[in-house]
């Protein structure tokens, strides 16, 4: 394979490798505030382009089918607000022998109990080829139901997911219906349009970590949360991985990547407005925060680079099940 041919392959990780050198050279390019100014390109633009894309390219049964999922739905939320904090509280249980600082034992606890983002685990089951229509609903549903039963704003997190969230959707099947045999003839990039947008939030993700003063901690402390992130992201993954893909758990190859990055993806946005507010007047603050600051990028670029591995997986599965 000549070196263009390797290039147009692996864009994605050479990209990834990029917009992170990039946002660690130049972080006040990306950061709140800056001149690409994320709380708008990316809170709103971005989320919204990502969900009128979902909107455009999947079918309306695909929606109506994924939400009477209620299975997958019932795993996704069970594990992400059941299972997950209390396997945490646990392993904290053990790590509090430690001389790990208690403060950011603490924020892995509330990481622990966050609901999956609205964004990232959308635009890597679609980059996969998974089942995107749950992705959409499980995300929304997840920062919906804590976000209603917690003390963080209702009305404000109602309103940016809709405007966000539903809105892009039912624009995109709207003009799906106008432009379906077009769309079913020329096939648009609607991977790559996604695969693009997630570019952006690494890399103002990056901006925000690469530019916070909350992480000022010493390396090895740094280190040593950085692994445990790390750590519980892979082990969970390959748990949900083994549970959602074995013959009596009845969900599909694309079920499970929806499942696998649903239930162990956790929302930064949700999640620094909560620990303000449960944490409103700690001192320690800023070391609290610091696992939830650094699980947000984890995420997004350990996801990023198992793609084309769950690719290949993906592909595997569908010759397997095509009859010859």
């Amino acid at each position: 394979m000549g070196l263009i041919a390797r290039v147009r392959k692996e864009w994605f990780i050479i990209g990834i490798v990029l917009v992170i050198t990039c946002a660690r050279h130049a972080p006040s390019v990306g950061v709140k505030g800056g001149p690409l100014r994320p709380e708008i390109t990316i809170t709103y633009v971005a989320v919204s382009v990502i969900f009128f894309n979902s909107g455009l390219s999947l079918k309306t049964e695909e929606l109506t089918s994924a939400l009477m999922h209620v299975k997958l739905h019932f795993f996704v939320q069970t594990f992400t607000l059941v299972f997950f904090p209390i396997a945490i509280w646990l392993l904290l249980k053990v790590l509090a022998l430690t001389a790990i600082n208690e403060w950011l034992l603490r924020g892995l606890q509330t990481v622990a109990c966050m609901p999956p983002p609205v964004s990232s685990a959308v635009i890597l089951t679609k980059a996969v080829g998974g089942n995107e229509a749950a992705a959409i609903f499980n995300s929304a549903f997840g920062s919906f139901l804590l976000g209603s039963s917690s003390s963080v704003p209702f009305t404000s997190i109602f309103s940016q997911l809709f405007m966000t969230v539903v809105v892009p959707l039912i624009v995109g099947q709207v003009c799906r219906r106008s432009l379906r045999e077009c769309l079913d003839r020329r096939k648009p990039p609607f991977g790559t349009v996604s695969s693009v947008v997630l570019l952006m939030i690494i890399y103002t993700t990056f901006c925000d970590t690469f530019s916070n003063p909350n992480i000022e901690l010493d390396h090895l402390s740094l280190l040593i949360v950085v692994f445990i992130i790390f750590s519980i992201q892979l082990s969970f993954m390959a748990l949900i991985f083994f549970l959602s893909t074995r013959k009596s758990s009845g969900f599909t190859a694309a079920d499970s990547v929806a499942i696998m990055f649903c239930a162990t993806h956790k929302s930064l946005t949700l999640g620094i407005p909560m620990l303000k507010i449960v944490f409103e007047g700690y001192e320690h603050l800023s070391l609290i925060s610091v696992p939830l600051l650094i699980y947000h990028p984890a995420q997004i670029l350990l996801g990023s680079i198992l793609l084309p591995s769950i690719k290949t997986w993906m592909s595997g599965r569908q010759k397997t099940l095509t009859p010859v």
